[in-house]
């Protein structure tokens, strides 16, 4: 007579926090990865939640199709998840559910990578002014979050020198996505871990777009902590304190003109490194420019296209995490090891390191 059928033995070395954010990373729902190891997207859902663990013979088939090392779901590291409630979209209406989610898993990855890094690096303390936010956020209310943000930082007044710098030196990590992400996510900041981070887009090379794109995402971790994302009036409420920050309109409002003046706002361009659409939009704004002059200006920049005339150069590129792994190399310390020990993937880690660097290319005489 048969015994009863023995069961494959499951895997006690195992983090269902890590299964979560592979998928995702990967792009893949439950009931997709489901599929390609013949199993149920209740299975995955109970591997991910615990308390059930795959067999080993499941979980070499979960890393095939995952593209991850066996060593990436061990137990003992466990990443922090950054749920979407917390997370703001640029463009969350025309992004997808699984983007959403596979940028949120590079987000957690960065952040692990970021904590590791500050073990052995004095990183910039993060310095977000907190700032009392009312109910009903008004215009006076973003110009008064501008000036408290500006004060605390000693922003001086005039134009910002470098937005994205000025974020990373005050805390925040600011990273680009990876170039292979879907170019509906756009941009998008969250500071629900450890440190807020701010992600720009992969793609564009345009100076004016980066930095325009980073004091939005500034104004959604200074006005948005607690406010559901994804609705129009809170997308206005950071692009309108971007305007602010980058323009302030005590500042800029004596130089806008009052008719469609094209070499005054390419010499505005210029100075205070921002497009001429925003410079329109904030000329019609502050009631320099009528309706029928903003109308025939927004026509005119449509027929220009993109990328707009008056090239301002290079986007703005972050910086924090190339100098923090550039000073770990000059102190002999390993990092890959370090990662390594961590079970953080190479591959992914190489994309984060990269995208936290200046782009800027080196001339060598190798």
């Amino acid at each position: 007579m048969n015994g009863p059928v023995k069961q494959p033995a499951a895997s006690t070395d195992f983090d269902g926090t890590r299964l979560t954010v592979a998928r995702r990373l990967r792009g893949k729902t439950k009931s997709a990865l489901a599929r390609e190891v013949d199993l149920t997207p209740t299975a995955i859902a109970q591997f991910e939640k615990g308390p059930a663990n795959p067999s080993q013979a499941v979980l070499a088939k979960i890393c095939m199709a995952l593209g991850m090392p066996r060593e990436f779901f061990g137990a003992g590291h466990p990443l922090t998840l950054l749920p979407a409630s917390d997370a703001h979209f640029r463009s969350l209406r025309s992004t997808s559910a699984v983007e959403r989610e596979r940028a949120l898993a590079y987000g957690e990855l960065s952040l692990e990578i970021v904590q590791l890094i500050e073990d052995y690096v004095e990183l910039p303390t993060t310095e977000l002014p907190d700032f009392a936010v009312p109910e009903d956020i008004t215009t006076e209310t973003i110009g008064a979050a501008v000036a408290e943000v500006k004060s605390a930082w000693g922003v001086p007044s005039g134009p910002i020198g470098n937005m994205v710098q000025l974020l990373e030196s005050h805390g925040i990590v600011t990273l680009r996505l990876p170039i292979h992400t879907d170019r509906k996510v756009d941009a998008f900041s969250t500071n629900a871990g450890h440190r807020p981070l701010v992600f720009l887009n992969p793609g564009s090379d345009d100076r004016a777009r980066s930095r325009f794109d980073a004091a939005h995402e500034l104004g959604h971790l200074i006005l948005h902590p607690d406010t559901e994302p994804g609705s129009k009036i809170i997308e206005n409420q950071a692009h309108a304190f971007a305007a602010e920050f980058l323009m302030p309109a005590a500042e800029i409002g004596p130089l806008l003109p009052r008719r469609i003046d094209w070499p005054t706002f390419h010499q505005l361009k210029r100075d205070w490194g921002v497009s001429l659409r925003a410079l329109v939009f904030r000329a019609h704004a502050l009631g320099k420019l009528s309706q029928a002059s903003y109308r025939r200006a927004n026509q005119q920049l449509s027929m220009w296209g993109l990328p707009e005339p008056g090239e301002l150069g290079r986007a703005e590129s972050p910086q924090l995490l190339g100098k923090a792994t550039d000073l770990l190399a000059a102190h002999e310390i390993d990092l890959d090891g370090i990662l390594t020990a961590r079970r953080i993937v190479a591959d992914v880690t190489a994309d984060i390191l990269a995208s936290g660097t200046d782009d800027k290319p080196k001339l060598s005489f190798d």
